[in-house]
């Protein structure tokens, strides 16, 4: 697959999430850059915004299997893993698959679970395997983590430790959209929801080709070097207690190939880490109380060390 071919492929699969989400380009374009690149994405946003319709979407228009799990206080390791169960008839244990062994996994507010059902989520989105009572098993190679929480609601809660925030290539939010999008958006499901007319326009052969063909994208090392730049500055600058380690850099680089691709370029470009830049490493950083009484943020911090950094020539 060449940069062209893989630019179309991409362009199906954007129009076709986009026919569903209207309004959302940017952030089809990151989710697709993650996806593509191997990451997994947190989407932080308010009710009702679309983020469930937005992991939908994806999975209709690439035809893969998408499992979603309502995460809950009361939700245990097992119930998303999966566990062994003796079988009567041939007086043996056999195990059955959770909800994680699939293509594409929603887990819903996530943030609800325990923290010991949020680390059932470790192994498998940092190694794409999950060992469950001595056995390790893969996960598909097109499996991506979709998860969703509201940022303004926090009774009932438990925050994601940075370990599991480290694991998320990217953080979306989707915002509202203009007044004329909402109108369209009203208009779209007065008879039914687009997501029942959405179909696959994508095999998995071809999604497999795709991914192989990100890691094949070219990026000069004064680039690498200017993404190791911006991730170590996050870990010097003054207000912060905790900066991005070396998986960022990792999900920088990879997020900024696929987004090359999506743009038909066969080279990473310094735009490409820029558009990224903010999803990939704004909610890895743990600002200091002050910091954040004061009004700074993650999201803030990435814009000046954009603004202050040196840019390649």
């Amino acid at each position: 697959m060449d940069a062209a071919a893989a630019q179309r492929l991409f362009a199906r699969i954007a129009g076709n999430i986009e026919s569903v989400m209207r309004g959302q380009h940017a952030s089809v374009r990151k989710l697709l850059a993650a996806f593509a690149g191997g990451g997994h994405v947190l989407i932080e946003d308010t009710p009702g915004t679309g983020k469930t319709t937005l992991a939908k979407s994806l999975a209709a228009s690439i035809g893969a299997k998408f499992t979603r799990v309502q995460f809950t206080p009361d939700l245990l390791p097992a119930d998303i893993l999966g566990v062994s169960i003796f079988n009567q008839r041939d007086q043996q244990f056999e195990f059955r698959p959770g909800p994680v062994f699939t293509s594409i996994l929603l887990a819903d507010e996530v943030n609800r679970a325990s923290p010991r059902t949020q680390s059932a989520l470790l192994e498998v989105m940092a190694e794409s395997q999950a060992s469950i009572e001595g056995v390790t098993r893969a996960m598909d190679p097109l499996f991506l983590v979709m998860a969703t929480q509201n940022p303004v609601e926090f009774r009932g809660t438990y925050p994601l430790p940075e370990a599991q925030m480290d694991r998320f290539a990217m953080c979306l939010s989707l915002g509202y959209v203009d007044a004329d999008t909402e109108v369209s958006v009203l208009s779209a499901q007065e008879l039914e929801h687009p997501l029942a007319q959405a179909r696959a326009v994508a095999s998995r052969d071809e999604l497999l080709a795709l991914k192989a063909r990100v890691r094949r994208v070219r990026i000069a090392d004064v680039l690498k070097h200017y993404v190791v730049e911006l991730v170590r500055r996050t870990r010097t600058a003054p207000q912060v207690l905790l900066g991005c380690g070396p998986r960022a850099s990792i999900a920088l680089v990879q997020s900024a190939k696929a987004l090359a691709l999506i743009d038909g370029r066969d080279f990473v470009t310094p735009e490409d880490v820029q558009e990224l830049a903010g999803a990939t490493l704004s909610h890895r950083i743990v600002l200091d109380p002050q910091a954040k009484f004061a009004g700074a943020s993650g999201a803030s911090l990435v814009t000046d060390l954009l603004r202050d950094t040196r840019v390649p020539a």
